[in-house]
């Protein structure tokens, strides 16, 4: 092969090594200098791969190869086969990589069944579905973990997109799954929501301590009142529960929670100012902690 800027180069530590015993060249002409026995061990498709007879110069003239070692082309690009790799070597030769591009890690995903190396889901499971991400790109998790055919991971994600609307805007990933996929995500999240709505019709789960009036002569009655600035009660369990039917996980408790100690503070006699926002804190957690465990009844009716 000539010297032309067409030709392949050679891929990055540790896939140059001079030891290696055969090379893999991605689809945009990078060639991967790596050994047989770490793949094999990685992957049952290199193991029958390696264990068909290798092509010399003097028996094969189709297979290419190149400074003693046969070529072998893949059909992923130079990105998405180093990344593959690294995941197969050993961690004192090459660490995993990171992981920060969504198409990247679809990319690897597919790749990584293609090849039938299993190990590589549990690795992306271990660093996309957190907290941390999941709490920020739910939608796109969801669409991943379809894509993958990964149940727990759909489920779990599925759980985090209830902080977004129920009609979700688009995101890139949405691609990747289906009109029956994303037709289970949104009657779980309106499940979900329905659960949620049902805590207001009976309020029982508030303990009455929490529900009394403060005392004194203000004459507010925080539980269902409407004399003097009673009403901050109804008002925040109105507004709670409009948001909830959007996004009915714990934020808007947390955030109505505090809107309504702001106006207590700023408009309510001594009496409430001293008493309301302490009781409403405790009303915040039970309120998450009820809501928590209705969604966590929901099912995502989605099975692969």
């Amino acid at each position: 092969m000539s010297d032309s800027e067409d030709s392949p180069t050679f891929a990055l530590p540790p896939f140059d090594h001079e030891k290696a015993d055969v090379i893999l060249r991605s689809s945009d002409g990078v060639d991967f200098r790596v050994f047989r026995l770490f793949l094999s061990l990685a992957s049952p498709f290199f193991e029958t791969l390696f264990d068909l007879p290798q092509p010399s110069e003097e028996t094969n003239t189709d297979t290419e190869i190149k400074d003693g070692l046969p070529v072998i082309p893949v059909s992923e690009d130079s990105k998405t086969l180093d990344s593959l790799l690294r995941f197969c070597y050993p961690c004192t030769l090459a660490e995993d990589p990171v992981l920060e591009d969504f198409r990247e890690i679809v990319d690897v995903l597919d790749t990584a069944k293609k090849y039938s190396l299993d190990a590589i889901q549990q690795a992306v499971r271990k660093s996309l579905f957190i907290p941390k991400i999941l709490e920020t790109n739910s939608l796109r998790c969801f669409a991943i973990a379809c894509r993958a055919r990964m149940q727990d991971e759909c489920e779990l994600a599925a759980k985090y997109t209830l902080r977004e609307p129920l009609i979700p805007g688009w995101f890139e990933e949405i691609e990747l799954i289906t009109s029956a996929e994303l037709l289970s995500l949104l009657t779980y999240h309106q499940k979900c929501s329905s659960a949620v709505l049902a805590l207001k019709d009976v309020l029982y789960w508030i303990p009455n301590e929490l529900k009394q009036g403060y005392g004194g002569s203000c004459g507010c009655t925080p539980y269902g009142g409407r004399s003097g600035l009673g009403d901050w009660w109804q008002v925040f369990i109105d507004s709670t529960f409009l948001d909830l039917r959007d996004k009915p996980f714990a934020e808007p408790i947390q955030t109505n929670i505090e809107k309504t100690i702001q106006t207590i503070r700023q408009r309510g006699c001594d009496k409430c100012r001293e008493v309301a926002p302490g009781r409403l804190r405790e009303v915040n957690i039970i309120f998450m902690n009820k809501v928590e465990e209705v969604t966590s009844k929901v099912e995502l009716d989605m099975k692969f």
